[in-house]
């Protein structure tokens, strides 16, 4: 297998192989809430901007209020960062809550929807949850896809379990063809802060979700938001839940937002650990390339198994992303890419 591509976890035929459900019905996801273990299984910055816990304890007195329903700082702050316009930014609580508003506002029973893998796995199961069916392309094939006949169709960017950034001029020729095709595009960008690409937020005819969790390190505030235009937008700000967000993480959120200094060292930081990274981690797996603070890596040491690799990790006190729940992926893990001396750490763990 190419570790370059997803060449190699294509799926011969029809829609593939199954997805990954936990016996509640619910998607598997990674990280560990035991503190005795160092999570390499959740794509969290290890750090946190400055000041924002304080931020946090500053905003409980208007917490016991119900924030302005409008949350003016924080669509500043987050139309700012992806160059957009204001009123375009719909808060939601966490980036998973924007791709459920996108999905529900687009998506009726019987439609059909073109999604990537292997990528995450909540864009299935929203997508069944409205009774529509979801139709799967291989990641790195979807933007050659014909998306007519399609009510919706998504794209993962980063991608979500690979790494792989969109070529910006294919992306932007698929959402295009989507538009002409009257196929609403909608783009997960919940990692895409990691890098210098630009977003398609405010685009015509696409829809884009976007997470604070991973770039600012606090997935427990559960604070997000979704982008739209024209009739998109008008669906979602119709649909969207009244105070969607708390009034303690529209303001984290908005802090976070301004701190410039800490997004280009976290990048700075996620860009050198994530190529050493690599470099070492090859000597012993195949490693997909990637753009986001994770690295996939396919176990083909026939004499290695996924089991016993995440069995000794977890001895070490180190927690993996089990990636076979992925769509299409059957014997690899993913890690993330944390602070240099607990990649260190990992690194040791691994025998690399």
């Amino acid at each position: 297998m190419d570790p370059d591509s997803v060449e190699g976890v294509r799926a011969s035929g029809g829609d593939g192989p199954t997805d990954a459900i936990g016996p509640d019905g619910r998607v598997p996801h990674g990280s560990s809430d035991d503190p005795e273990v160092l999570d390499f299984s959740a794509n969290t910055n290890p750090h946190v901007p400055p000041e924002a816990e304080a931020t946090y304890r500053a905003a409980f007195e208007t917490a016991r209020s119900y924030p302005a329903d409008d949350y003016p700082e924080f669509r500043e702050a987050a139309a700012a960062f992806v160059d957009c316009e204001p009123a375009q930014v719909l808060p939601t609580a966490g980036g998973l809550e924007a791709i459920r508003l996108a999905i529900q506002t687009t998506v009726r029973a019987g439609d059909s929807v073109l999604l990537p893998y292997p990528s995450f796995g909540e864009y299935a199961r929203e997508v069944r949850l409205q009774g529509a069916t979801p139709k799967f392309a291989s990641h790195g094939e979807l933007l050659d896809a014909d998306p007519a006949g399609h009510a919706l169709a998504v794209v993962c960017n980063p991608n979500n379990p690979t790494g792989e950034v969109a070529e910006r001029g294919a992306l932007r020729a698929f959402a295009d063809r989507c538009r002409a095709a009257g196929t609403t595009l909608l783009v997960d960008e919940a990692f895409l802060g990691f890098t210098d690409e630009p977003s398609l937020a405010g685009r015509e005819g696409v829809i884009v979700a976007r997470s604070l969790t991973k770039l600012f390190g606090l997935p427990g505030i559960r604070m997000g938001y979704a982008i739209g235009t024209g009739d998109e937008r008008d669906r979602l700000a119709t649909a969207r839940r009244a105070w969607s967000m708390s009034a303690p993480a529209a303001a984290v959120g908005a802090h976070c937002y301004q701190q410039t200094e800490f997004v280009a060292e976290t990048k700075a930081r996620v860009t050198a650990e994530r190529a050493r990274m690599r470099e070492r981690l090859n000597a012993r797996f195949d490693v997909f390339r990637s753009a986001a603070p994770f690295l996939l890596l396919s176990v083909s040491d026939a004499d290695t198994s996924v089991d016993g690799i995440l069995a000794s990790a977890r001895e070490a006190g180190i927690a993996l992303r089990d990636a076979r729940t992925f769509r299409g992926l059957d014997s690899h893990i993913r890690v993330a890419v944390r602070a240099p001396e607990e990649n260190d750490r990992l690194l040791g763990a691994l025998d690399v």
